[in-house]
């Protein structure tokens, strides 16, 4: 595979990190989930924001450096410095309840136990499930497609869209017939 470097963006449950995952192992190429350079190792998982400079000074260590790789995430606000280093975008986007349904199939497949009703493990998952819904509310003060939109219109190298719905190896061969 020549020099690829991709980024797969969306909304939470759009499918970015299973769709990343597939191209990575079809290129044969290295992938990362942005979330494990964003959020330090915590139990519960996804508490503690690493600070900016170390996500990026991590990346330079371990991952950008490769000829190739592809990426899964947002870099949105904090990974300014990444774009130059991009060849396409991938933006996933799907029905929201579909996201969302996918979100609590997820959580649900990721416990061990199921959530205590009332128990912190249940108001974070809730909250996250909250900021999750914003993603389609254009005034959303986070995370959003009309935000993902405006940073897109930014990029100098292609941006492909494309709807989640559509079987992962659907989405993996549009993606290739883009870079082709």
């Amino acid at each position: 595979m020549s020099t690829r470097r991709l980024l797969v963006t969306g909304a939470s449950g759009a499918g970015t990190t299973t769709l990343g995952r597939v191209l990575a192992a079809r290129w044969h190429v290295p992938h990362a989930d942005l979330d494990d350079y964003f959020w330090l190792p915590t139990d519960p998982p996804y508490t503690d924001k690493r600070p900016e400079a170390e996500r990026l000074r991590l990346m330079g260590e371990v991952f950008l450096p490769r000829p190739a790789w592809v990426m899964s995430g947002a870099p949105m606000g904090w990974g300014e410095s990444l774009v130059p280093l991009l060849d396409a975008v991938v933006l996933l986007t799907l029905a929201p309840d579909v996201r969302l349904r996918r979100i609590t199939d997820r959580e649900g497949e990721r416990r061990l136990a199921p959530l205590e009703p009332g128990g912190p493990d249940e108001a974070a998952f809730h909250d996250f499930l909250d900021w999750a819904r914003g993603y389609d509310d254009p005034e959303f003060d986070g995370r959003s497609l009309a935000r993902h939109e405006r940073w897109l219109a930014g990029m100098s190298c292609p941006v492909l869209r494309l709807d989640s719905a559509s079987p992962v190896e659907a989405l993996a061969d549009a993606v290739d017939d883009l870079l082709a």
